[in-house]
């Protein structure tokens, strides 16, 4: 079987009137392609649809939405599936989730990794293909879109709970993948947090394991025989200003029989006349190669990583509030106000709770420079 794997949609802005005209051979022709080569095809709804004034939630970062005729474009491009488990899904609260799973039922697109609360989110999903059960299970680092028990969301990124979710799919399927949502935006190489996480779910029993979120494609590796591709870039998403990084970015096509084999599709999205045009098979070929190398030597991508810790944001000191022993002393007692604005306590929440934040909080920790 062939199961195509693509990134981040974000059906809005400035490609709004080709949807509205039903101009989608336009803007997916050439993916149409590739979807009529496989037998399921899957891409990560990076923003909920919403319909009327419903309110965004309090976060840090944008809150995106999409209407309907988005969720059509993406049917008519041919694909199957939605993962919902990203740091958008819930950018309007219950109401953005419940609409968007209606939509997507309206169009018989199929979807995991979101829900009506967390029980919903994180259940792993089967489909047979050519009389083959396949399971998927899709979660994302820890942002403003989480699942609880009593919250519409996200499958949250638990190496924990998807350890035990990869062993109970291997006695039910005949093939798991993991796909996840996180990492660091803009840069083109996993942490070695990500890299360890994602060894271990392949350890645990994943087949592959697919990851997207940061604006940007990165490299891939050969696992235990397995494959994980650590950055898929940007499927369809707007930007107001013209990024080589932020538009390109390839789709994977798996091919599962005796063994598990892939082919990479390179695409530019975000051109000109906003349409997603696939480009030669060997146009990444050279910058992959590099990727690759330094993914698979633990002590380069370490250094790289530091290095880009190093030039990361400074000013992740300024979150956390800048006061002395006494002052804190009179704050305890309700003497002192504080002097956290609500944005900044947005920011801090999201740097402990995301995974990849946190990753540089520590090190800027383990630096002394916090």
């Amino acid at each position: 079987m062939k199961i195509l794997i693509a990134g981040d949609y974000r059906p809005d802005n400035r490609v709004t009137d080709l949807f509205n005209n039903k101009d989608f051979e336009t803007i997916f022709g050439e993916v149409k392609q590739k979807t009529d080569l496989a037998d399921y095809s899957i891409f990560n709804l990076e923003s909920p649809v919403v319909v009327g004034e419903a309110k965004p939630i309090a976060k840090c970062g944008p809150n995106l939405r999409c209407d309907e005729n988005g969720i059509e474009a993406i049917k008519w491009a041919g694909f199957d599936c939605a993962t919902l488990a990203n740091n958008h899904f819930r950018d309007y609260g219950d109401e953005g989730v419940e609409n968007t799973i209606n939509i997507l039922n309206k169009y018989g697109i199929e979807y995991f990794g979101g829900g009506i609360n967390l029980e919903e989110a994180s259940k792993t999903f089967y489909k047979t293909i050519d009389g083959q059960i396949l399971a998927i299970i899709n979660c994302c680092e820890h942002e403003f879109s989480i699942a609880s028990d009593k919250c519409a969301g996200s499958n949250p990124l638990n190496p924990i709970q998807q350890y035990y979710a990869i062993r109970e799919a291997k006695t039910k399927a005949d093939y798991v993948i993991v796909i996840v949502h996180g990492g660091h935006e803009h840069w083109q190489l996993p942490s070695p947090r990500m890299k360890e996480t994602y060894r271990f779910f392949v350890d645990a029993g994943a087949d592959v394991v697919v990851n997207h979120h940061q604006h940007c494609y990165s490299g891939y590796e050969v696992y235990n025989g397995k494959p994980i591709f650590y950055g898929l870039g940007n499927f369809f998403y707007y930007s107001s200003t013209s990024n080589q990084l932020w538009e390109e970015g390839f789709m994977v096509m798996i091919s599962i029989d005796a063994e598990i084999s892939f082919e990479i599709i390179p695409y530019k999205q975000n051109a000109e006349n906003c349409c997603v045009c696939l480009l030669p098979n060997h146009q990444f070929d050279t910058k992959l190669e590099e990727l690759n190398e330094i993914i698979k030597d633990d002590t380069r991508l370490k250094e790289e990583t530091d290095k880009y810790y190093s030039r990361s944001n400074k000013l992740i000191g300024s979150f956390f509030e800048p006061i002395n022993v006494f002052a804190r002393k009179l704050q305890l007692k309700g003497f002192f106000p504080s002097l956290l604005q609500n944005k900044q306590k947005l920011f801090i929440n999201d740097y402990i709770n995301c995974e990849s934040h946190r990753d540089k909080v520590l090190w800027w920790t383990q630096q002394g420079m916090l």
